[in-house]
């Protein structure tokens, strides 16, 4: 293994274990037959009114577009206002409504409340909660999605599905924040690289 291999593995799992430690609070709080509730907290090296910002004026920069109808998340939206929408342009005139602001306290509160995904097509509602404290510079973003209804398999049985796919977007929103891009780095600039004996 050359010294450019080898740092490039020291930095990605410098990077998994920082991505660990920082959503150690990550976790299905709560999962049964008739709904479950997940619940993520990070810590920002922002202000809180730039991490509102950031979750609520750019939702396109940071959701994985793997998680979208359209495939871009570019065509995410989120409208800031009571019953404002969370959705998701599909050309000039079709559209997604995933989720409808239903309480706003601009800076410290966000619910969001409907059936995220294919939880829409399923006997479902839910409440997405993005909730913001400032501390010493600092930002504790905390989000809850309680979800309850009917499925004929349980949605406990899809609980674990849906707390990885929120976790995913809450790791690329608190990189976007924090760096300006949510992909991970995976190639290093070659100043960075030691040299190979």
């Amino acid at each position: 293994m050359n010294g450019l291999t080898h740092w490039r593995l020291l930095m990605t799992a410098s990077v998994f274990c920082l991505m660990m430690a920082r959503n150690s609070a990550a976790e299905v709080l709560h999962a049964d037959r008739a709904g479950f509730v997940v619940r993520h907290e990070v810590t920002l090296v922002a202000p809180k009114e730039t991490a509102w910002r950031m979750l609520v004026g750019h939702i396109g920069e940071w959701w994985n577009g793997d998680h979208t109808y359209s495939g871009s998340a570019e065509n995410l939206y989120i409208e800031e206002r009571a019953l404002g929408c969370f959705c998701e342009r599909l050309g000039e005139v079709d559209a997604v409504v995933h989720l409808t602001v239903t309480a706003l306290r601009r800076g410290s509160l966000l619910r969001l409340t409907g059936g995220l995904g294919p939880l829409g097509l399923m006997g479902v509602d839910g409440n997405l909660v993005f909730s913001f404290s400032e501390s010493d510079g600092r930002t504790l973003m905390a989000m809850e999605y309680r979800v309850g209804g009917y499925d004929p398999d349980g949605l406990d049985k899809i609980a674990p599905a849906v707390d990885a796919t929120l976790l995913e977007q809450v790791e690329r929103y608190v990189r976007f924040v924090e760096s300006g891009s949510a992909e991970l780095a995976t190639d290093l600039p070659e100043q960075m690289a030691p040299e190979s004996n």
